[in-house]
């Protein structure tokens, strides 16, 4: 049986923790900032932790051997 191939967008969207979750970058942030408030920007910096059953898909579909 052949590997199975990790997905390189995952690979550079996704990172995991030592517990198991997965991090991922804030969304929201990609464009339109002069719509969003100051207090916006400022919350949306860094990662966050993925909910569970979201964490769940990325490591079961995308991830297969970042357990």
């Amino acid at each position: 049986m052949s590997k199975m191939k990790t997905k390189s967008g995952a690979k550079k969207r996704f990172k995991l923790t030592a517990t198991g979750k997965v991090k991922a970058g804030q969304a929201g942030k990609r464009h339109g900032m002069i719509k969003r408030t100051p207090k916006q920007i400022r919350q949306k910096r860094g990662t966050v932790t993925l909910s569970e059953p979201d964490a769940r898909i990325v490591k079961k579909n995308y991830l297969p051997y970042g357990l």
